[in-house]
């Protein structure tokens, strides 16, 4: 059985995603299992997702892939570098995958192999260094790199899906991956954009309450349907504003989070302590030098115990939260190909040890963290110890409708 791996966020599942798995199989073949590597409950933004982990995967079984494994929560809030190489890896242990597709806006692999070689280089991190040396932020910073090293060549870096691109290529390296990369042209409108099948459009119009039945797969739109008639999304950041004020102001020191360094950490420390919302909070931590999604993980983080030193080695585990029954076959050939323990059941964590343990209990507590954006009796805790994966049967299966 031949598989491809897809490492995304589904936040939510829409037609563009759809487009996405239908492309891959288009150019690999229909006989192609697709295994996603999905953020769970929080997102690269550092943002809760729109809805629980179970259910976009959920959507996403539903909707042409057939096993979704879990990004586990420190990495999934890492940077574009972090986030890359936690998926290349748990698709690379998981040892049943042979290829890796992404989406990009070239759509072509050769400028963004050229690209990801040239960055990697110790002529482009010297050029690096000295930008940031200068004070430039670090995107601008390997820009002018790119500039210096690629000339005009160096526009690949000015779109989001291509650097997102260029990072899985980088992580291939890394690792020494086998796994074949391919690249499908974007489809919809550009990332965080307002038109098209953006998913930062959709998280926008689910907020105001607008339909998005248009831009998501039937199947899609149905267990968003069912999530919002329980009280269980879409869920947004105001909605732990009071949460998050609480145990920011407890805390004195941010110098343990993920990238608290340059003094980011103390500014976030001042305002911390005296803003009245999350939204003027992030206002005054934020400079030229500083991303605001770099500034909104380290807030995250912080109200979610997650620590630098979390995501500093790769992940000890593989968690599945949903298959269909090709996805069953892929799991079963998994156990025995795998590199790292496969968890299916919850309680099965109890027999495994060290940061494997360590970092379930973590995902557990960012579980009950996120359920505070839900109706009172959603709020429970532990649930993360009650899910067990999502299973889409043969007779319901179907690819989207």
């Amino acid at each position: 059985m031949k598989a491809v791996g897809i490492i995304c966020e589904y936040n939510p599942f829409h037609l563009g995603h759809l487009g996405h798995i239908e492309k891959t199989r288009k150019e690999l073949g229909e006989d192609y299992a697709v295994v996603c590597v999905m953020s769970g409950n929080f997102v690269q933004r550092g943002e809760p997702a729109v809805l629980r982990k179970h259910r976009r995967a959920e959507m996403a079984v539903k909707c042409g892939a057939d096993l979704v494994i879990e990004l586990p929560t420190p990495y999934a809030m890492s940077s574009a570098e972090g986030f890359a190489q936690a998926g290349v890896f748990l698709l690379d242990c998981l040892g049943v995958c042979d290829a890796i597709s992404f989406g990009s806006e070239f759509g072509d692999l050769q400028p963004l192999s050229e690209a990801a070689t040239v960055i990697m280089s110790n002529e482009a991190n010297n050029l690096i260094i000295e930008r940031l040396a200068e004070g430039l932020p670090y995107a601008l910073a390997r820009q002018r790199a790119a500039d210096a090293l690629l000339g005009v060549r160096s526009s690949v870096f000015q779109s989001p899906n291509n650097l997102l691109g260029i990072e899985y290529l980088k992580a291939l390296a890394k690792y020494n991956s086998k796994l074949r990369p391919i690249t499908v042209t974007r489809t919809g409108g550009a990332h965080d954009s307002d038109t098209g099948f953006s998913a930062s459009r959709l998280r926008k119009m689910l907020v105001s309450g607008e339909s998005v039945s248009s831009l998501m797969p039937e199947s899609a739109v149905a267990v968003l349907a069912e999530e919002v008639n329980k009280g269980y999304g879409p869920v947004y950041m105001s909605k732990y504003e009071t949460a998050m004020l609480s145990r920011l102001r407890f805390i004195s020191d941010f110098s343990y989070l993920p990238d608290a360094t340059e003094g980011l950490d103390r500014r976030i420390a001042e305002f911390a302590a005296v803003e009245p919302t999350i939204e003027s909070m992030l206002l005054k931590i934020k400079t030229k030098r500083y991303a605001m999604s770099r500034i909104r993980r380290m807030l995250m983080c912080a109200c979610l115990g997650i620590t630098a030193a979390d995501a500093c080695e790769p992940p000890p585990y593989i968690r599945v939260l949903a298959m269909n029954d090709m996805g069953k076959q892929l799991l079963s050939a998994a156990r025995k190909a795998s590199r790292l323990p496969i968890i299916t059941k919850p309680a099965s964590v109890q027999k495994l040890s060290g940061r494997a343990v360590d970092l379930f209990y973590k995902e557990a507590k960012a579980t009950d963290f996120y359920t505070l954006a839900f109706d009172c009796e959603g709020r429970a805790g532990a649930s993360e110890w009650r899910q067990s994966p999502y299973i889409l049967r043969e007779r319901e299966s179907g690819r989207c409708g």
